[in-house]
């Protein structure tokens, strides 16, 4: 790790989960890298924190290594928090054409990391202070959160009234003003939206307040999988075997990252079952590894459509744009939409969750 000492500029972007008993933060790495760079870092250099994380945590682990090496913040070093703001398999944006969020210790701090993303993003957005860089991008993840939660319980109240969500969502779209179309899916995935509205629930806690809207929203969404694995199985209840076919591995389209998939989840309670038999297709992903792990209670299935009626049911979890649905359709016995694919279909063979 010689190089650190010889570089200008230091950009961590590590992970950042949650320890999944207690849902609190799971800082790991951030303490790692601490560790690493206490001895190494010198005059005139500036650390650049990307990772989403809670409010303080840039102040908290980073100003005292730095403290501790007599270095001055905003004098001879610089502490910059900048979030990242990625969205995998949106070709239209990038970091080029997304405003950038940048906050430093001091002014100066501040400066120095508007002219280092300014040579990289046609617009910077400087905040207050670092404490509310890092609170935007929770806020922008928990917008989301909330949004979907909101959406997959209008979903549940639509279906025991007998009406279609996805139509309602698509005329109150028309709207052009007030409003913003999020749909029902099986559940969130990646590695943002079903993380940090925790860390900021963990958060304000801490300060005296428990945030019981933003739990909630991950309470609804979280559960959308065990829901979609409980109507399946009683769709097939009369089956002495159950050959499944999961449509779609990813945590969002047209993606190769299976990071918190629902999916995965949709499998695990599925395969609890022991009279099913599981398989998987997915154009970007041939097999399911979690921690350097082949998942093996769900087989690859190579596409092939006139062998789709083998399956007893087909579960679309994630619609990948490149599949061809009219030509899956016509080759299934049942399918069970968990993303509106077929929202406007009024077939028997095709059960919308």
């Amino acid at each position: 790790m010689n190089i650190i000492s010889n570089v200008d500029v230091i950009i961590i972007c590590l992970p950042t989960p949650l320890i999944k008993k207690t849902k609190k933060p799971d800082m790991t790495y951030i303490k790692r890298i601490c560790n690493i760079l206490k001895n190494k870092i010198r005059k005139n250099q500036a650390i650049i924190l990307e990772s989403t994380t809670y409010p303080g945590t840039t102040r908290e682990y980073f100003l005292p290594l730095i403290q501790k090496n007599k270095l001055l913040v905003g004098k001879n070093f610089y502490l910059i928090y900048s979030p990242e703001r990625e969205d995998p398999g949106n070709e239209k944006y990038s970091i080029k054409n997304v405003p950038k969020i940048v906050s430093g210790y001091t002014k100066a701090c501040k400066s120095i990391g508007s002219l280092i993303y300014k040579s990289v993003a046609k617009r910077v957005v400087t905040v207050e202070t670092l404490d509310h860089a890092e609170m935007v991008k929770l806020y922008e993840n928990i917008f989301r959160s909330v949004n979907i939660g909101l959406a997959n319980e209008m979903k549940l109240v639509c279906e025991k009234m007998g009406l279609n969500i996805y139509e309602i969502i698509n005329a109150a779209s028309s709207k052009p003003f007030g409003f913003l179309p999020f749909y029902p899916g099986p559940g969130y995935g990646g590695h943002c939206i079903p993380i940090y509205p925790f860390y900021l629930s963990w958060r304000s806690k801490q300060f005296g307040y428990d945030p019981k809207f933003i739990e909630l929203s991950g309470k609804i969404n979280s559960g959308m999988p065990k829901r979609i694995a409980i109507k399946v199985t009683q769709l097939l209840k009369k089956n002495q075997k159950n050959k499944i076919l999961i449509l779609g591995v990813a945590y969002k389209k047209n993606v190769d990252d299976i990071r918190e998939s629902p999916a995965i989840q949709i499998i695990n309670y599925l395969s609890k079952n022991k009279k099913n038999m599981l398989s998987f297709y997915d154009p970007y992903i041939n097999k399911i590894s979690t921690r350097n792990k082949i998942f093996s209670k769900c087989q690859f299935f190579k596409l092939n459509f006139k062998k789709l009626k083998l399956f007893d049911v087909i579960i679309i979890v994630t619609d990948h744009d490149i599949l061809d649905y009219e030509k899956i359709y016509k080759n299934s016995k049942l399918i069970v939409d968990c993303r509106g694919r077929y929202n406007k279909n009024k077939n028997d063979n095709i059960i919308k969750l």
